[in-house]
C-alpha cells in the first residue's frame, strides 16, 4: 500500500529502568522497519519544559528535519512561564503542535490552570494532544468526554486525544466525544488495545478523525502500524489513518 505514514506520538526521553534510549538514529532505523515516514515527536520527561523543546528541536528536528516533527511541551505547574515557552517554542523553535500532560499537573484536563494554554492554542488554530483514559485503574484526569466541553468553548484548535481512552470503556467515551465535537481527533496507540481497536474507532469517529500513533519507544511501532495495516477497514480508511489525516490537521504538504 503506497501511502505516507505519520505517526502522531512519539516521545523523546531516557527512562533506564526500561532501556529507553533517545538516540535520534535509532528512531529513524526503527521507523525505517516500521515503514514511518515521519514521526510527530515530544519530550515531557523534564519539569523545565524549556529543555524539553530544545532536545526536540535540536537533537531530532534538526538532524533529521524530513523525519521529525517537532511538538511542544507545557506544564500549567508554572504559569508565568507556560505562555513565554509557548511563544518561543512556536515561534523561535518552529514546533507545529503542543502535548499536555495532566497526570504531571495532578489536576484534571478542564482544570483552569490550562485555561490560558488553551486560549493561546485556540487564538492560532494550534493542535493540541493531550493524554486520554478512563477504566478502573484511571486517575480520572483525562476522561475522554471531560473534552466534549473544551472542543465546544475552543473550536478553533483541533484536540487529539492520544490512546483514545485506552480499553473500551475509555474508548467509548472517545468515541462519544469525537461525534460530540468535530474537532476532537482519536489516536491510535493504546496500552489496554482491544480486540478490533482500530475498526471501533473508524467506525464511531470516522476514518477522518483517527490518527495513526506508536507511542515510540514505550511501544513498538512495528505492531502499532500492523494493527491499523491488518484491520477490517478499508483500504482508504488506511491510508487516512496511517497519514493522510495526520498531513491535513498539521498543514503539512505530502
Amino acid at each position: 500500500m503506497e501511502t505516507p505514514v505519520i505517526d502522531f506520538h512519539t516521545h523523546s526521553g531516557r527512562w533506564g529502568n526500561t532501556a529507553v534510549f533517545d538516540d535520534p538514529k535509532r528512531y529513524v532505523e526503527i521507523m525505517d522497519a516500521a515503514g514511518v515516514d515521519r514521526a510527530n515527536i515530544n519530550c515531557i520527561f523534564h519539569s523545565d519544559a524549556s529543555k524539553g523543546n530544545n532536545i526536540v528541536a535540536e537533537r531530532f528536528v534538526s538532524q533529521y528535519p524530513d523525519r521529525f516533527i517537532g511538538v511542544a511541551f507545557v506544564t500549567p505547574h508554572y504559569p508565568e512561564e507556560a505562555i513565554p515557552e509557548l511563544e518561543r517554542a512556536f515561534n523561535t523553535l518552529n514546533l507545529r503542535s503542543l502535548k499536555v500532560y495532566p497526570t504531571y499537573y495532578g489536576k484534571p484536563i478542564d482544570d483552569p490552570g490550562y485555561f490560558p494554554i488553551f486560549e493561546w492554542c485556540n487564538d492560532r488554530g494550534i493542535t493540541l494532544m493531550s493524554h486520554s483514559s478512563h477504566g478502573p485503574a484511571d486517575d480520572g484526569l483525562t476522561i475522554p468526554t471531560s473534552f466534549i466541553p473544551l472542543a465546544q468553548k475552543y473550536t478553533n484548535m483541533n484536540w487529539v486525544l492520544a490512546h483514545s481512552g485506552n480499553g473500551r470503556p475509555g474508548q467509548e467515551l472517545a468515541v462519544e466525544a469525537a461525534q460530540a465535537c468535530p474537532n476532537i481527533y482519536l489516536e491510535t496507540c493504546s496500552s489496554f488495545a482491544d480486540h478490533k481497536t482500530i475498526d471501533f474507532l473508524v467506525e464511531g469517529a470516522g476514518e477522518d478523525r483517527v490518527l495513526f500513533g506508536s507511542d515510540m519507544p514505550l511501544m513498538d511501532a512495528r505492531a502499532m502500524v500492523g494493527r491499523i495495516v491488518t484491520s477490517g477497514i478499508s483500504d482508504q480508511a488506511k491510508r487516512k489513518v496511517l497519514g493522510l489525516n495526520a498531513l491535513k490537521v498539521l498543514g503539512l504538504d505530502d
